[in-house]
């Protein structure tokens, strides 16, 4: 069974098998541990029964993807299974593989990925000219998370899972 945890936007989300839940925490540090207890507890799943954890590693919030990953590798190492990391890209990419996904960061700028961009951050022009090597864009919409168990999944078949680190696409307000 694998357990994926979301921390990287507003939130708690988690998935076990067919079951996901969104849990509003305003501080998701205190919120996460329970949180993981109790969903487990409510779908009859005990730690024991997990044989992996996937955990959302961006882009996102810097801060709760951080948390996310830190937790996640904290079971991984105490129930000596594997920690794979899975970013937002990669959920888009799985329903829509052939699109171009830009979402919004915020900040005046896109995070963008598809099959012929690798994940960076661009500006409005440039995306509107790079949009247009693909067929579809998105990104505008949630990104559905139950795709990723099967992502993590396939990860753990074919042995093609990097280690668990954040995904920063660019500096941090503190390295600026």
């Amino acid at each position: 069974m694998i357990l994926i945890i979301n921390t990287s936007g507003t939130g708690i989300e988690l998935v076990l098998n067919d079951k996901f839940i969104h849990i509003d925490a305003e501080k998701q540090a205190i919120a996460l541990p329970t949180a993981v207890m109790d969903f487990m507890a409510k779908n009859n799943v005990q730690m024991s029964d997990l044989s992996a954890i996937g955990v959302i590693v961006g882009p996102g919030s810097f801060t709760g993807i951080r948390m996310g990953i830190a937790y996640a590798k904290g079971l991984g190492i105490g129930l000596n299974i594997p920690v794979i990391p899975v970013n937002v890209f990669e959920l888009y990419l799985y329903e829509n593989p052939d699109a171009f996904v830009a979402i919004d960061s915020g900040r005046g700028d896109f995070f963008v990925a598809s099959k012929i961009h690798k994940p960076c951050t661009m500006d409005i022009d440039t995306l509107e000219t790079e949009q247009m090597k693909c067929p579809m864009t998105v990104g505008h919409k949630p990104y559905n998370l139950m795709f990723a168990k099967n992502i993590v999944e396939s990860k753990i078949a074919n042995k093609d899972f990097e280690p668990v680190i954040p995904m920063y696409l660019r500096p941090s307000y503190a390295e600026k």
